[in-house]
């Protein structure tokens, strides 16, 4: 896959239809390859799906939570890739490889915009209490 700057829901459209054109890339006459190549439509399309919903979110614990799903589903897109590839079900090993990577790429992201938005969550709560603490008493 082509490394450029794209935008984070581009960069998971892009990396979902590899992962169809990648399923569609193994030899699917045994039951593991069927399963796996299902496996790998079903969990390497869904961030592309689900980053909607997490720019929708109704409040910073929803779109956290939104965000964890898609780590998730990234997670396990990268364990399904891992597999494929060591059981060598894939006719194009280096599409496997560029898919781990990317995936590999994504997750980093994902884990840094949790935490990010986790710390910024802990931040806006220690000013509320302090906005609290410092508001002299209504007479």
């Amino acid at each position: 896959m082509k490394n450029s700057k794209f935008d984070l829901e581009d960069r998971l459209i892009d990396f979902g239809v590899h992962m169809i054109k990648l399923s569609e890339s193994i030899d699917k006459r045994r039951e593991a390859s069927r399963h796996l190549s299902s496996q790998l439509v079903r969990s390497g399309t869904s961030p592309g799906i689900h980053y909607g919903e997490a720019q929708a979110a109704e409040s910073r614990k929803d779109f956290i939570h939104k965000m964890k799903l898609i780590l998730k589903e990234l997670r396990e897109t990268r364990g399904n890739l891992k597999m494929s590839a060591k059981a060598n079900l894939c006719l194009n090993p280096e599409s496997t490889s560029e898919g781990i990577e990317e995936c590999s790429e994504l997750i980093a992201i994902f884990v840094k915009s949790i935490q990010t938005a986790e710390r910024n969550g802990r931040k806006t709560e220690t000013e509320k209490q302090n906005n609290r603490s410092t508001e002299k008493p209504k007479k």
